[in-house]
């Protein structure tokens, strides 16, 4: 075991505990009363953003909730280091701001295409323009809702060097440590989209900031399991997952679970993690990614914290144990078993002791393991699913399929049992 290994799991349990999160919290509380400062909150908009888009429409409400001070600013899309497959991406958040949309009540229509380029130019003069006159939240949704399919005349906005303030907007965002659009941030924390303002509302409800005593969340965390019955005849759900994906970890519990509920059969549908897939994931991604799968994970009452990074090796050894489980009818009880102890547990699943003890508490016999490790059709097994993903216009995990229905997200079972869907 090397040095790594031994000390990942102390140092990861301290950091991303719940209790370092709200120590956090208090110290920045401290230093901003102690500076005078109000409760200022950052965001950064991407003009050409769906998601930035669904946010400005609530920010006027969320303003009238909060005492608190908006600072907007207009910034580039993400590097291509941190948005692999850009145009799967870009494709796919059109058609899940949609659903979005849908969902909440807000107002996005996926035209199949990104807005042209001037149109683009010309709404980010606007929004410069609406900042440089304190009146962004006033004017961002219209110029969003006219950049997304209006065909009203063009906008009328002066000329200006726009890319001095893109630029000090993005160094900005590098500074405090983000790379995304439709970002806000408080006091050393980020809230991504309407997905995560809730996590920023309870934030500020804690502080007493709220300015009319309600309690009640915009846009409130929802699975939508409560909802999920018995079905006659249900269609599958297919499960796309990386064992090294953390948002995969505390979604697996509750797909299964969904499963349960409605009776669907979920099929494994494993693939390699994207940096074992030459992907690039830079730091400041993955650190985001574990910090927010942590508060994610608190909210839903799912052990997450403890971790030891299964790249390479571990998740090798993971996958080809998936075939054997299944044989044996016990392949949601391993993935589970896994995931707890890389995520929750720290345990070193490149390690026979770590993987003995993840297979056995599965309910399943190590010597048949040690037989099945050394089996590589798994192989051939991820990169089809891997194919399939890609399909599907996805390329991320956690992804699901349900007939006709596909999203990403451990926040989006919600949209597997939506009457539209062509699923459930």
């Amino acid at each position: 075991m090397s040095l790594k290994t031994l000390l990942m799991p102390m140092i990861t349990q301290h950091r991303f505990a719940r209790s370092t999160l709200l120590a956090q919290r208090a110290k920045a509380e401290k230093a901003r009363l102690a500076s005078g400062r109000p409760h200022q909150v950052y965001y950064f908009h991407q003009v050409d953003d769906p998601y930035s888009h669904l946010l400005a429409q609530a920010l006027p409400r969320f303003l009238a909730r909060y005492q608190v001070e908006l600072k907007p600013y207009v910034v580039s899309p993400p590097p291509d280091s941190a948005a692999p497959e850009r145009e799967k991406l870009v494709a796919y958040s059109r058609v899940d701001a949609a659903l979005l949309a849908q969902r909440h009540g807000l107002s996005f229509v996926d035209c199949g295409q990104q807005p042209a380029a001037p149109r683009v130019l010309q709404a980010t003069q606007s929004l410069v323009a609406a900042i440089q006159a304190g009146q962004f939240v006033e004017q961002a949704a219209s110029v969003g809702q006219w950049l997304w399919g209006s065909d009203e005349p063009q906008l009328t906005s002066g000329q200006m060097d726009v890319q001095t303030h893109i630029a000090q907007a993005d160094a900005l965002r590098e500074k405090l440590g983000h790379y995304l659009g439709g970002m806000l941030y408080y006091e050393g924390e980020w809230y991504w989209g309407i997905d995560r303002l809730y996590h920023l509302e309870q934030r500020l409800q804690a502080l007493g900031a709220q300015t009319n005593g309600a309690i009640a969340l915009l846009f409130p965390a929802d699975d939508g399991l409560e909802h999920a019955k018995l079905l006659n005849n249900p269609p599958d759900i297919d499960f796309f997952f990386s064992f090294r994906s953390p948002y995969s970890a505390i979604v697996a519990p509750r797909i299964f679970e969904l499963g349960r509920r409605t009776g669907a059969k979920v099929n494994l549908r494993f693939v390699l993690p994207m940096v074992m897939r030459g992907l690039p994931v830079p730091k400041v991604k993955r650190e985001y990614i574990v910090y927010d799968t942590a508060r994610e994970a608190h909210v839903r009452g799912i052990s997450f914290g403890r971790l030891n990074d299964p790249v390479g090796k571990p998740t090798e050894r993971g996958l080809a144990l998936i075939p054997f489980a299944e044989q044996h009818s016990k392949g949601q009880e391993f993935v589970l078993s896994y995931m707890q102890g890389v995520w929750a547990e720290g345990i070193d699943a490149g390690s026979d002791k770590g993987l003995r003890k993840i297979v056995e508490r599965a309910g399943l016999r190590w010597e048949g393991a040690q037989v099945a490790l050394q089996h590589e059709a798994w192989r051939e097994r991820a990169t089809a699913n891997r194919e399939e993903l890609f399909a599907a216009g996805l390329w991320g995990v956690p992804s699901f399929k349900v007939g006709n229905t596909v999203v990403w997200g451990q926040d989006r079972l919600w949209a597997l049992t939506l009457p539209q869907c062509q699923g459930f």
